[in-house]
């Protein structure tokens, strides 16, 4: 593909100062939260989110922009103490940063990408999933309109098959991918190949560990709500519930009640707490996982039932160590719920996943909560509350759910060349 516009724009972008780059972004928040309906309802209609939640969507995203435009300048020449006249650290964008985006949050997950690396002094070509094209579009005219110069970002329509050529253009400086396990070794592989840099953010499947000495009641509420946000299709939702022997009972009880308040309903409804899946195939993937669980001697708690096409009563299973499905990814309205007796128990339950993403810890103990802290293996520990990506600290994650730093003001640096100068005059 001919990026000659793109790569045009970078060496004109790379020029404006810091802070004229931070005034758009502010122009960004402005519009997002000016248009956050229509927007919401593009992401409603192209993937079923339920409508509040996609405006919670939009709100998230102009507060991610507007942080960034009060940001401080990290990329700022970093002058180092030494016997040189010259004792200088240089942070240069790299240029043209190809982005490949998932649907389950067709702004939010585009936007947290794409601005720190605009803000960098890059330039961005994005590809959207193909169920969200629509907001791919609207996302290319929303930097137009708060004043982004033309192909700053460019929301470009190819398939996955496409992805390694353009990686092997040499104006093409770096890939941004967040999605499944599959095109994330692929696409790393064909950065690798091309020797240009990547950053990874993919599957989770996070622990959600509930001590004996918790608040039951808030645990519960916040574990429905952790495991069903989105119909559960979430990097970061809570998918193995691990509890401590003493409280079992009690907190299941609980949670069974919270988790039977999600009934499904019109995603354009604004009281709807949850709706169908994306796709059918993700629908029937997920119903696979509960049948193989099952046939894997995991017990039925909450059954899941399909209701139609996309759509499932939420469901939760009692999982058996050893079972296969406990070291999948479950994208969807099912939780698995395991019991161990003492902490050194959860935590190795919780640390025996391919993935380390995030994991939440519920405990009113900060000598226990300590433990989990220093010995959890996942790129975030949330301490009583369900994860939560938040634009002022950095996200990322460990293990098979990838690498590199998303969000804060590390995040800024991710594409760009570091340069150092040494030297006497």
């Amino acid at each position: 593909m001919n990026l000659n516009n793109s790569q045009n724009t970078f060496e004109n972008w790379k020029k404006i100062p810091f802070a004229e780059r931070q005034n758009l972004m502010q122009n960004l928040a402005e519009i997002l939260l000016k248009n956050k309906e229509k927007f919401a309802e593009i992401i409603t209609k192209e993937m079923n989110k339920p409508i509040s939640q996609s405006i919670s969507e939009i709100e998230k995203c102009a507060g991610m922009a507007e942080y960034y435009s009060k940001v401080e300048n990290v990329l700022d020449i970093n002058k180092i103490k030494s016997e040189f006249a010259y004792s200088e650290i240089h942070h240069e964008p790299m240029g043209i940063i190809l982005g490949v985006m998932p649907w389950n949050y067709p702004f939010w997950q585009v936007l947290r990408f794409a601005v720190p690396a605009i803000l960098a002094g890059n330039v961005v070509i994005m590809k959207h999933a193909s169920i969200c094209l629509k907001s791919g579009d609207a996302l290319q005219e929303l930097f137009e309109e708060a004043g982004f110069p033309k192909h700053t970002f460019t929301h470009i329509k190819v398939s996955h098959d496409e992805i390694e050529k353009i990686l092997a253009n040499p104006l093409v400086q770096g890939v941004s991918l967040t999605g499944s396990e599959k095109a994330g070794s692929a696409v790393a592989a064909a950065a690798g190949k091309n020797i240009k840099k990547s950053l990874l953010e993919l599957g989770g499947n996070d622990a959600f560990i509930v001590l004996n000495d918790a608040d039951l009641d808030q645990a519960a509420k916040s574990a429905a709500l952790g495991r069903l946000q989105n119909c559960g299709q979430t990097c970061v939702a809570s998918k193995r519930f691990i509890i401590q022997s003493s409280i079992y009972d009690e907190f299941l009880e609980k949670f069974v009640t919270e988790y039977k308040t999600y009934i499904v309903a019109d995603p354009l409804d604004k009281d709807t707490k949850i709706a169908g899946m994306a796709r059918e195939d993700l629908a029937d993937d997920l119903e696979k996982q509960y049948q193989k669980a099952v046939e894997n001697s995991a017990e039925i708690i909450l059954p899941l039932e399909r209701i139609d096409k996309i759509s499932f009563q939420p469901g939760l299973i009692k999982m058996n160590l050893g079972n296969p499905v406990l070291d999948e990814e479950l994208f969807g309205p099912l939780g698995m719920v395991l019991e161990a007796k003492t902490d050194e128990e959860l935590l190795e339950i919780a640390n025996n996943t391919k993935f380390g993403l995030a994991n939440s810890v519920w405990s009113k103990d900060k000598k226990r909560l300590e433990f989990f802290i220093n010995n959890l293996q996942s790129g975030t520990v949330s301490i009583n509350q369900i994860t939560k990506s938040d634009a002022r600290f950095p996200f990322g994650g460990t293990k098979n759910s990838g690498y590199g730093i998303e969000l804060s003001p590390n995040a800024l640096k991710e594409f760009t060349n570091v340069k150092i100068v040494l030297g006497k005059i």
